[in-house]
């Protein structure tokens, strides 16, 4: 049964009177692809989550589809081989979307990693991943990838190819998928769990999404906590099936492409801990990140950069392009993320944790948190062999679930792409969209809107079919506007709210409403942090 509307879905919700396999409690990657797998294989299948669709870790990620070269290093073969396939997997299953991009690790005289022990890691990489994609590059080839690179003691770079992607469009990607094969996925929709009582599990279940709050109950043979650094507070646990998550943060500096010109993801140790940071391009921006910090403030509240954090990463900048010193007035916007890690016990340093995911079965409430973005269909299909004891009744088969099958793309599906589109945008547009391309062309013009790469037509189609609820779903994570332009794009409101106001349904004082409410979520989470309010922090990787 496809998905209604919002607000009848809610109605059919309420009335009791639909039965499901399975219910996934959080909307970010994890629950997305748990979702997908699970109706493809045939089961009844509910998505739930608290905030928007990927309004945590899923949208504030460092947006890169890798192995983990980092972690190859610390001795994580297993991750990095299933995440290096997974990666291959998603470049040739959405391309576009999933997008190759070179990396560069610069060497310098007397510096650690050298680039011959650097190049055996590579080396096994490379084996793992099935394919080669390492070099080695002279100082003066270096210097053409990356001009403005520190040239001091330069002997040269290793170069690799990895991905990087728009994580909350891939949510958004998947969810379309999920609900093509039959599942209900609802944003705004906060869950609380019950004890297991007799076979099945409870929930009770509170729309948000307006100023008349009301919950309803419903149960499931089997419910899945993907709220990743949530999972302790939906189920806290009864002392043996407790797991200890530590949120740990990472924050990022979106720079102008021409304050700091990178065409392929350029890295270097910091100075400070020596841990890897990135610059890379990104929606035509230079972003640059990131830290890696306990995270001790309520997680119910947004989370932000601190000052410590921006003098850490403008001290890589620096470090890194000596003749470009960045400075406080040319970053557009800043984001920060909250990493749901398994610790594996007190006194590691965050950069140290183990970043593979952890499963836990509670009494049928079935829990999942760690992991990478690039991981998600392994976990789901890990998840959804653990949720098996308790979907007898439906007579699976005893090997695995059927897998998911991409649908045809954009192109396979015979779009035509518009004059006005040039072909590295209609390749990312494919990817983005797939079979909804054609409609999303059809919403309006295919016209950049200025000083992004974001088309009018793609911002009209998510205004109307992708279950915007507030205007930062809109302009943080169905586009991102508001990572783009300066002040969170608010020079462009006013042409947004003509343009969106019919799709979004909302009349002008629910406009400026919440116009309102999306400048103050942007200046207090999104922009630079106020000189005068320094959070005390551990060093990075020191903790």
């Amino acid at each position: 049964m496809r998905q209604p509307a919002r607000m009848d879905a809610l109605a059919a919700l309420r009335d009791g009177a639909l039965a499901f396999d399975l219910i996934v409690i959080g909307g970010g990657i994890t629950g997305a692809g748990i979702a997908r797998e699970a109706a493809a294989g045939g089961l009844r299948t509910l998505l739930v989550e608290q905030r928007d669709f990927a309004w945590g870790t899923s949208s504030r990620s460092s947006k890169m589809v890798h192995g983990g070269l980092r972690y190859l290093g610390s001795g994580q073969f297993r991750l990095t081989r299933d995440a290096v396939r997974e990666r291959q997997r998603l470049l040739e299953e959405v391309p576009g979307l999933v997008r190759p991009l070179q990396f560069l690790m610069p060497h310098y005289r007397r510096q650690f990693p050298g680039p011959w022990l650097f190049g055996l890691l590579l080396a096994v990489y490379d084996r793992l991943a099935g394919r080669r994609s390492r070099r080695r590059l002279n100082a003066a080839e270096t210097l053409n990838w990356v001009p403005g690179l520190r040239t001091q003691n330069l002997v040269g770079a290793s170069g690799f190819l990895d991905a990087v992607t728009d994580d909350a469009r891939l949510v958004q990607r998947i969810l379309e998928e999920a609900r093509n094969s039959g599942a209900w996925c609802l944003n705004y929709l906060k869950a609380s769990v019950g004890p297991a009582n007799g076979g099945k599990r409870t929930v009770t279940l509170t729309d948000t999404s307006g100023p008349q709050v009301k919950s309803f109950e419903l149960s499931a043979p089997v419910i899945v906590n993907a709220t990743g650094a949530w999972a302790s507070e939906v189920d806290p646990g009864d002392g043996q099936s407790q797991r200890s998550i530590r949120p740990l943060r990472g924050s990022h500096l979106v720079l102008p492409y021409e304050s700091l010109p990178v065409s392929c993801s350029v890295s270097l140790l910091h100075p400070e801990d020596r841990r890897p940071v990135f610059a890379f391009p990104w929606h035509g921006m230079t972003v640059l990140g990131t830290t890696d910090l306990d995270h001790p403030a309520p997680l119910d509240l947004e989370p932000r950069i601190t000052e410590g954090e921006l003098e850490y990463l403008l001290k890589i900048s620096s470090t890194l392009f000596p003749g470009r010193q960045i400075t406080r007035n040319e970053i557009v916007a800043t984001w920060a993320g909250v990493r749901p890690v398994v610790s594996e016990g007190p006194g590691k340093a965050p950069s140290k944790e183990n970043r593979e995911h952890v499963i836990w079965d509670h009494q049928g409430l079935v829990n999942v948190a760690g992991g990478k973005l690039t991981t998600y269909r392994l976990i789901a299909r890990q998840i959804l062999e653990q949720c098996r004891p308790y979907l007898t009744h439906l007579q699976l088969p005893d090997d695995a679930l059927p897998g998911f099958s991409p649908p045809p793309s954009a192109d396979q599906a015979g779009g035509q792409r518009p004059n006005s589109i040039p072909h590295n945008d209609w390749r990312k547009l494919q990817g983005s969209y797939g079979p909804a391309l054609a409609k999303v062309l059809e919403s309006g013009e295919p016209l950049k809107i200025p000083g992004t790469d974001t088309y009018w037509c793609e911002l009209i189609w998510a205004a109307a079919n992708t279950d915007v609820i507030h205007l930062d779903d809109l302009m943080l994570r169905r586009t991102r506007l508001g990572l783009m332009l300066p002040n969170g794009a608010s020079e462009l409101l006013d042409l947004i709210e003509k343009a969106c106001s019919a799709a979004l349904g909302w009349d002008k004082a629910a406009w400026v409403k919440e116009r309102e409410r999306y400048l103050a979520i942007w200046r207090e989470n999104y922009s630079l942090p106020s000189s005068d309010t320094t959070a005390p922090e551990a060093p990075h990787g020191a903790v």
